[in-house]
């Protein structure tokens, strides 16, 4: 089928795909960093926990530099269809409720909310899959020899375990960050800037955009690593945040943030703007 002839929102789920396609592999070092960080055992007193930069050496002393990709595999797994859903169903939305307006503020909440659940739900399997990949206290085969491993071993509960916090986490972040992201763009004068300028501009809106996305819902990113990474241990969401209090104190729900926002932040205004430049030359609007 050519591209030309596809239905728009499969159009949409192209420009998705390869636009998170790109981002995943650029930033996936970011992503296991961010996942050792969260699960690092606190020492005896409490008071040393290993840097980023230190861990990330420690990564490629031990497990080679392509340790650092370790997990992408159920990266690409998960973000190649799950970037797809999340903006096909963003546009889908977008053409049923907003065909001849901009959505406000509020609405852009719930568009990026709504898009993001649905994404957050089909591809959570693999979300598991990639947590204990990159946790490195799996050794998993394959991405379907895990989820077969995990189901036959835990059931349906264990591919959807840390759903709740996944979606605490996922459904917020793009809520907000499509709100900062299209309000930013409003107030920038892009009807007066050179064609050429406009995808760097569109970048800096959502860096913006996803540095508060990104500070607004790390602790539920921790809360849904633990509970991933140890289904057995932890049997509801209000158990692990009392043991990452317990053991961490309120600092533990900030773990790994800055690699995460760093990760974040850049993945998603790479893939913003890689998917509205692909959307603009197929002639749709994104």
């Amino acid at each position: 089928m050519k591209i030309k002839t596809m239905h728009p929102v499969l159009k949409a789920f192209v420009c998705g795909s390869i636009s998170g396609t790109c981002s995943t592999l650029l930033f996936q070092p970011l992503d296991l960093i961010k996942t050792r960080l969260q699960t690092l055992q606190p020492s005896i007193n409490g008071s040393h926990r290993v840097g980023m930069v230190a861990l990330l050496f420690r990564v490629v002393r031990t497990e080679s530099l392509l340790g650092l990709w370790k997990g992408a595999s159920p990266s690409f797994a998960r973000c190649i269809p799950g970037v797809g859903i999340y903006f096909s169903t963003l546009y889908l939305m977008k053409q049923k409720f907003f065909m001849d307006c901009s959505p406000t503020a509020l609405e852009s909440v719930f568009l990026g909310v709504s898009s993001r659940t649905v994404a957050g739900v089909c591809m959570l399997p693999i979300t598991v899959v990639k947590t204990r990949y990159e946790s490195g206290k799996y050794g998993y085969g394959s991405v379907y020899g895990a989820l077969r491993n995990i189901y036959r071993t835990e059931g349906a509960r264990g591919l959807y375990s840390g759903l709740t916090a996944t979606l605490l986490r996922d459904a917020p972040f793009s809520g907000i960050y499509l709100m900062f992201y299209t309000q930013t763009k409003k107030i920038t004068p892009q009807d007066q800037l050179d064609p050429a300028l406009i995808p760097l501009v569109n970048f800096s809106c959502g860096i913006f955009a996803g540095i508060l996305a990104s500070l607004a819902t790390q602790p539920a990113d921790v809360i849904k690593t633990h509970m991933q990474l140890s289904p057995e241990k932890y049997r509801w969401t209000g158990q692990v945040i009392a043991l990452i209090y317990k053991d961490y104190g309120l600092v533990g729900f900030f773990h790994g943030g800055f690699p995460r926002a760093l990760r974040r932040t850049l993945m998603a205004a790479m893939a913003w703007t890689l998917y509205e430049q692909m959307m603009e030359k197929m002639g749709l609007k994104s």
